[in-house]
């Protein structure tokens, strides 16, 4: 299996998911005492975080493709990024290493398509529902891609930073998010991508009348398949 490095830390609290989840799913796939071999580089995302409110995305990238270079010296073999909103500087932290990157929202295209859908609903941080890094890949796989308004956007944003980065769910915080998912369903929306890896601590399937696609648990499968593929 190869040796996979991932770059966290925004937040832990989704990295420790995605720990769970691959070493979870390796042993599902192998059985036994197996487990997944990684290799993780955990940022402080206070600094990325105020980078991201200035709008300094290509620090942010330096500090990401930093990170990248110090996985591949540390052996790892296939990369993820363990955040949606920082693959807006994908292509900064492919450039600074030749060990291939699995790109998030790739692999939440694939699971959608898979699903027979292709009219989706997306909820993640302000700058993943509304700049095109995230929206575009997604199109790019033939998906259309919905929104909700402004109102909602700055609604699911705050909860993220202000609840679900620091191990806060809030059942207040569950039933609003239960609204604006009810309000792109009225759109069209055939299911919904939680877009942003701290969701998924929030948002249940039964909190959605339509399918839900969670990005860590499908980034989480595609590595696993990726690291066990020859």
């Amino acid at each position: 299996m190869k040796t996979l490095g991932l770059i966290g830390g925004m937040s832990w609290e989704s990295t420790a998911e995605y720990y769970r989840l691959l070493n979870e799913l390796t042993r599902d796939r192998l059985g036994g005492l197996h487990s997944a071999p990684l290799v993780l580089y955990s940022v402080d995302f206070a600094a990325i975080e105020r980078l991201q409110a200035d709008g300094r995305w290509t620090e942010a990238g330096e500090v990401l493709a930093g990170a990248a270079r110090s996985l591949e010296a540390a052996g790892a073999e296939l990369l993820l990024i363990c955040t949606n909103t920082m693959h807006k500087v994908a292509d900064q932290v492919t450039a600074a290493t030749p060990v291939p990157l699995l790109h998030l929202a790739d692999a939440t295209a694939d699971a959608v398509r898979a699903a027979g859908l292709h009219r989706i609903g997306l909820l993640g941080t302000a700058f993943t529902m509304e700049q095109d890094f995230y929206r575009g890949r997604l199109a790019a796989h033939g998906l259309d891609v919905l929104v909700p308004g402004p109102d909602s956007r700055a609604l699911v944003h705050q909860v993220i930073y202000q609840e679900l980065c620091l191990g806060l769910v809030r059942e207040e915080s569950r039933a609003a998010y239960r609204r604006v998912i009810d309000e792109l369903v009225a759109a069209g929306a055939q299911g919904i991508i939680l877009g942003c890896t701290e969701i998924e601590l929030l948002v249940r399937p039964e909190d959605s009348p339509v399918p839900t696609f969670p990005t860590t648990r499908l980034h989480a499968e595609a590595a696993v398949t990726a690291a066990l593929t020859p």
